[in-house]
């Protein structure tokens, strides 16, 4: 063993290049060069400890890999778990790094963060680097560093990460450190977290043997998948990309667990999206019903029950994982971002806009609950009336929209026709559910006229479709979700039209959209296309019965997967490369119900 230099910074590294580890409360991201590059602890929004993805070489790093540049042979998720394994070629030996974080903690005397990596050898021995680097939050501080007889303790106040070897070797933190990695001698790191809580030393072999445990139970997990869905491992992989994307404490799902990896590479679309959105649990909770994972499903939506209760019967566009009004936005200026990307911010403004949609996305997912025989609890039903109750109120209004552009509110018509069914859907759910004559008539008065409104002003007679907003010659995207509403028949030419009208006018080659005219938000630059809207498109056609074009479109969309199976929320249409905060939850959801669609397609 011995200390070297630190390497010289290397080249951006592609966001689809990185895999995603993470114990349910949170998460990190691991390049294919073995570098953790990004991870908050103890939760998806705490403090930053390795943070190179988007603060620079100063932000910190936790690399295990080879020690000189060798190629890689094989990246892959051990099967239906969580475990990551990326194999490097050096000379005639291999070299595998296994890892992963303990998910399952509850119960014993565990850290409740326990990162396990392990290098294993064979074919002979070979060189390893180990580059330890954690460096804390805004200000890059480095820790307070005691090294014992069983592990190195790095501190900042209440916060300490313990790190454990073996077999025994110093591990200089902030400086690369060679090891001999022997095929009978595989090098087992252990990285456990305290917050506020005493410092739980685990013994590298007894971390990896409950790591062997946590796989067990994520291949459990999995085989409760309904075994009729097709394209079953791309679907396994996104439940499983969700479940690590749910802070299990709370029952929140986040949007993503970063911050600022940019929409547009070195221009100013970068946001923080390490929060949860009503919206996005709302299309969870059909995702995981519909694979058959009942629990999860009624998990999401009890978070949302919660987490609305103090701001009822506004629905909020955004929260904490705790249910809190997200942070203001701030930017982190001495940051450099990924590739230059700048701000890189933390907060989002989005929490203090009006969004109508949510509340459709919301009962209609309580709705589907109801629908596949899970009877609402009676405090469900009282938040589903208070949110029908502002809908009929406030449908009238203009709103920021489901995009979130930071600009003037407008009358969004895929707004309304959430609007329409938020009212349409608390209609249904009152057929088994008590409610005041007057209360129904007052919806059901709402409902039509919101119809009414949107084939008026929403609908564009002489290019048959659906418009963007009233008046508006553009188009939206989310307007591919009309099959699932039920406001027209589904062989509807005003479907079918604007279901072709976005494939064409927003279309962005092969399977790729774009979810409004590119420039017509306001911001400076451009954006990518909008990968979630791409699955919606197989939803709606698979819905309308054009099974052929949705299966192809479907196809044509997992061969634009990372290496791992993996999306962010956006990609370049012309190099393909993943655009924004990855991975994104919103598109394996969307991936996810456009699976259920194939299988449901009469």
């Amino acid at each position: 063993m011995n200390r070297i230099p630190r390497p010289a910074q290397r080249c951006p590294t592609p966001i689809e290049d990185y895999g995603l580890i993470g114990d349910t409360r949170t998460a990190a991201l691991v390049s294919s060069d073995g570098a953790i590059d990004w991870l908050c602890v103890p939760r998806f929004d705490g403090e930053v400890v390795f943070g190179r993805l988007v603060g620079g070489p100063d932000a910190g790093t936790f690399r295990m890999g080879p020690a000189s540049p060798a190629p890689v042979v094989e990246r892959r998720y051990r099967p239906d778990t969580t475990t990551l394994e990326t194999s490097w070629a050096v000379g005639a030996s291999r070299l595998t790094l296994v890892e992963g974080m303990v998910a399952e903690v509850a119960g014993r005397l565990l850290p409740t963060t326990l990162l396990v990596r392990r290098l294993i050898a064979t074919g002979g021995p070979v060189e390893a680097l180990v580059e330890l680097d954690p460096r804390l939050g805004e200000e890059h501080h480095p820790p307070r560093i005691r090294v014992g007889s069983r592990d190195t303790v790095c501190a900042w106040g209440s916060l300490a990460l313990s790190l454990g070897c073996s077999p025994p070797s110093r591990i200089d933190v902030g400086s690369p450190t060679r090891i001999t990695v022997a095929p009978d001698r595989p090098l087992t790191l252990t990285l456990a977290v305290a917050h506020r809580e005493p410092l739980v030393r685990v013994e590298p072999e007894a971390a990896w043997n409950l790591l062997a445990e946590d796989q067990a139970s994520w291949a459990t997990w999995t085989a409760e998948v309904d075994g009729q869905v097709p394209y079953r491992e791309a679907v396994v992989r996104s439940l499983l990309t969700l479940r690590l994307l749910t802070h299990s404490p709370s029952g929140a799902p986040v949007a993503a667990p970063t911050t600022s990896l940019p929409e547009s590479p070195g221009g100013m679309r970068n946001w923080d999206y390490r929060y949860a959105w009503p919206r996005d649990a709302s299309i969870g909770v059909g995702a995981f019903l519909g694979a058959g994972k009942v629990s999860e499903a009624r998990g999401f939506l009890a978070w949302l029950l919660h987490a609305s209760r103090l701001s009822r019967p506004q629905l909020p566009v955004l929260l904490t994982i705790y249910g809190r009004k997200a942070p203001g936005e701030r930017e982190l200026r001495a940051w450099p971002g990924y590739t230059d990307s700048r701000p890189v911010r933390v907060g989002n403004a989005a929490a203090d806009q009006h969004q109508l949609d949510g509340y459709g996305w919301v009962i209609d997912a309580a709705w589907v609950l109801e629908r596949a025989g899970h009877r609402l609890y009676s405090e469900t039903w009282r938040a589903v009336r208070s949110f029908a109750n502002l809908v009929a109120r406030r449908w009238s209004e203009p709103d920021a929209g489901i995009w979130e552009i930071r600009g003037d509110p407008t009358h969004h018509v895929h707004s309304k026709l959430m609007a329409w069914l938020a009212l349409d859907r608390a209609l249904r759910i009152a057929d088994t559910h008590r409610l005041s004559a007057r209360q129904r008539r007052r919806w059901s008065t709402a409902r039509d006229a919101i119809a009414e409104a949107v084939a008026s002003r929403g609908f564009d007679k002489d290019r048959g479709t659906y418009t963007r907003s009233y008046g508006s010659a553009e188009l939206d995207a989310a307007l591919l979700i009309l099959p699932l509403v039920g406001l027209d028949e589904r062989d509807s030419s005003r479907l079918h039209g604007t279901i072709d009208a976005v494939w064409t006018d927003l279309g962005a080659g092969g399977p790729l959209l774009f979810r409004y005219p590119p420039g017509s938000d306001g911001l400076a630059g451009t954006e990518g296309a909008f990968l979630p809207c791409s699955f919606w498109l197989v939803q709606a056609l698979a819905c309308v019965g054009r099974t052929r074009e949705a299966r192809e479109l479907f196809e044509s969309l997992l061969d634009h997967a990372s290496p791992l199976g993996l999306y962010a929320e956006e990609m370049d249409p012309a190099s393909k490369a993943h655009l924004g905060n990855y991975p994104q939850a919103l598109t394996h959801a969307a991936l996810v119900q456009a699976a259920l669609a194939l299988r449901d397609a009469v």
